[in-house]
């Protein structure tokens, strides 16, 4: 029997061990056209707040350089309101529990809301290559895996959670990108330390001609290197991105420059500690959710309308001081901006004879991009633990949308940490090129200062 999409929802089927068929010729025909070539929905909604998507923005202002922060599109735009703890019953149908739990904690806290652009675009091969494997791509290994697609969304109508968890992991960011950011985890006084990073990425499923032998069963190479505080700086972690991490774990390789040495890394997976964040996140945590996603049983909900963060160009400008968007330790909100789309609701229940320190995940992917802008996160006795907030914006000049700020509360702590301040640095660089060569161990000492 071939399941639909509707049919997947409305009996709230999960079914680890069955490879769903693909898609047929004739849904895959509707990419384009009614649907957006990544699988969205290209009508706006009834009552015009959320518009048709009509290509997404794609052309950069005039006089942008690449390296310079993304200048906003829409910085001369009014908000159209404002949600405070007194109006938020008002609104609770468009709001996660995350985001109530927030109004709720916080007297100050609000959500600007502007008017929704649908600015999300990706290249025309990444529509071509969705298009193109739509009706062959299959999960494999009970979903912690699949096999042909390539460089595009694999599942872009999809119809389980597995196959919306697969279209996350493999939503197009570039081809390789380089960036200088920072985390923060404040404690609960406010009083902070920045660490620094040089991120560097190679996407290696988007990589143009690719076939999948040369994918090699990796999906990213990553490079991060610390260089601040003093105490961390010189330390660098290098990490080979796993398609099926069941089948082939995630290789990492840590540099210690104190000992000049190359070692493997410990697990850097799961819910061990993410790097240098005191506790604050996992490293599945890192881009809202990343790894295998075999400890979880996922459940594509439905979709649904939200007040999301996005174009949130103003959190991206370089004329802010990371003091200006760490305030009092939970993020200055007259910075934020959040818009009415549509996003993809997913829930992950933890597996019996599994561990991890999340108990279940509720996960918001925006239909247009495939990434998850907004996470609950519950702990193992169903109480919410960590909301987390990702604000994209799209990098015209590379036609992919990516994120300035991921911010992660902590409501049984009080405590928040802030991932992705770049902008007392230069801006992310898409055009910075290297191989696969660049990302191996023996490359990593070269790299290496004491």
């Amino acid at each position: 029997m071939h399941l639909t999409t509707r049919t997947v929802l409305a009996l709230g089927l999960f079914v680890p061990s069955l490879l769903v068929a693909a898609i047929s010729a004739d849904q895959a025909d509707r990419l384009g056209k009614d649907l957006t070539p990544l699988g969205g929905e290209r009508d706006g909604n009834a009552t015009g707040t959320i518009p048709a998507w009509d290509g997404g923005l794609t052309t950069p202002p005039a006089g942008y350089k690449v390296g310079q922060h993304h200048p906003d599109p829409f910085a001369g735009e009014a908000p159209l309101y404002t949600i405070t703890p007194e109006n938020a019953a008002q609104h609770e149908a468009l709001l996660t529990a995350g985001q109530l739990a927030l109004l709720k904690a916080y007297p100050d806290y609000k959500l600007i809301v502007y008017p929704s652009h649908r600015t999300a675009a990706n290249p025309e091969r990444i529509y071509e290559a969705t298009k193109r494997y739509a009706t062959t791509a299959a999960l494999t290994n009970e979903g912690n895996g699949f096999t042909q697609s390539l460089i595009g969304t694999p599942f872009p109508i999809p119809q389980n959670g597995l196959e919306a968890i697969w279209n996350h992991l493999t939503r197009y960011r570039g081809l390789s990108a380089t960036r200088h950011v920072s985390q923060a985890a404040p404690q609960r006084n406010g009083r902070y330390t920045l660490v620094d990073f040089e991120d560097e990425f190679l996407f290696n499923y988007a990589r143009p001609d690719i076939n999948e032998a040369e994918l090699k069963n990796i999906l990213v190479y990553y490079k991060q290197a610390v260089t601040a505080p003093a105490r961390l700086a010189g330390s660098i972690l290098v990490v080979h991105e796993t398609l099926d991490q069941v089948k082939e774990k995630r290789a990492g390789w840590l540099y210690n420059p104190g000992q000049r040495r190359v070692r493997r890394a410990p697990d850097v997976s799961y819910d061990n500690p993410g790097t240098a964040a005191d506790g604050m996140r996992t490293s599945d945590q890192f881009d809202m959710f990343n790894g295998a996603p075999d400890r979880y049983d996922w459940k594509l909900v439905g979709k649904k309308e939200m007040y999301v963060p996005y174009n949130s160009y103003k959190l991206h400008s370089g004329d802010i001081k990371v003091s200006d968007i760490v305030k009092d330790g939970h993020l200055n909100q007259d910075l934020a901006r959040y818009e009415l789309h549509r996003v993809w609701k997913l829930t992950g229940k933890l597996r019996e004879g599994t561990s991890h320190i999340y108990g279940y995940r509720e996960l918001f992917l925006d239909e247009d991009s495939w990434w998850v802008v907004l996470a609950d996160n519950y702990d193992m006795r169903g109480e919410l633990w960590r909301p987390i907030e990702l604000h994209l914006v799209n990098l015209y000049d590379a036609q992919t949308m990516f994120y300035t700020l991921l911010d992660s509360y902590d409501l049984q702590s009080g405590r928040m940490m802030f991932m992705g301040l770049d902008n007392e640095d230069p801006g992310p660089d898409l055009s910075w090129r290297a191989d696969d060569s660049y990302f191996s161990p023996g490359n990593m000492r070269a790299q290496g200062t004491r």
